[in-house]
């Protein structure tokens, strides 16, 4: 299977001409190896030049291309379209499900639409100002208390292993889009500022724990969530936000009662 023709059904819509949003069809061979990220430049080259994504790295560290590839939250850059191939017909039930019930056998159909929970900015495109205000609303950035020391602050490994694991998010907003606490309440923080705020109130040179504690607390905090655990099963990185998230909610539950 070197290469195969598959038909690329695009989410659409600049709000600076369109009415509402539409799907247009784009067929390309696709050669073993190729991802949803590069059959989207060559589309964007060679038929359809207003075509609007964001991407930037192309290896799975800045987190731009991440969007909705046939139903799912996925980074286009690490997406190969050949891995797509066979289970699609089983998997998307979204708006463009009747195309793959029509769609020929000898003819695969690959749906690409924006990340969910965010305005569409133009085609595939959303608006991230939301997602980041949330991030920067928790302070995440170190906040050490007492005299900084004539060193460094040291860590020892053991001590580093809690707090690791949320060092890994990239920002991609796959957690927001998948959160559906987020589709309700607008206002709710989301799973990536509550697991950065574990991370630095897992983090032993932190000293600000009380006023991390207060950020995060209520119903659109640790509060609001409802322990689906989409948004550790869709992380691109393996980072665990529900786990952090029901720790915070511990250490709130203890300090209520105490």
């Amino acid at each position: 299977m070197a290469t195969k023709t598959c038909v690329f059904s695009i989410f659409r819509f600049d709000p600076a001409v369109d009415q509402e949003s539409s799907y247009r069809r784009y067929s390309l061979d696709v050669p073993q190896g190729m991802t949803v990220l590069e059959a989207l430049l060559r589309i964007q080259a060679e038929q359809d030049g207003s075509l609007a994504f964001r991407y930037a790295c192309r290896g799975a560290v800045c987190g731009s291309c991440a969007m909705m590839i046939n139903g799912r939250e996925a980074l286009a850059c690490r997406t190969q379209v050949h891995g797509l191939l066979g289970a699609s017909r089983e998997v998307y039930q979204g708006p463009e499900r009747e195309r793959f019930e029509a769609q020929p056998e000898e003819l695969e159909l690959i749906v690409v639409e924006p990340l969910r929970n965010m305005e569409v900015v133009k085609d595939l495109v959303v608006d991230l100002d939301p997602f980041f205000e949330k991030f920067e609303a928790v302070e995440p950035w170190l906040q050490p208390q007492g005299p900084d020391p004539e060193d460094e602050r040291k860590v020892e490994p053991d001590e580093w292993s809690e707090a690791e694991p949320y060092t890994n998010c990239i920002l991609c907003a796959c957690c927001h889009s998948v959160c559906p606490v987020e589709a309700e309440n607008p206002d709710y923080l989301g799973p990536a500022a509550l697991a950065q705020e574990y991370r630095f109130l897992a983090d032993v040179r932190d000293g600000a724990d009380e006023v991390r504690l207060d950020l995060v607390d209520g119903e659109h905090g640790v509060k609001g969530c409802d322990f689906v655990w989409n948004c550790v099963e869709i992380c691109p990185k393996g980072v665990p936000p529900t786990k952090g998230i029901a720790k915070l909610r511990a250490r709130i539950t203890r300090r209520e009662r105490e």
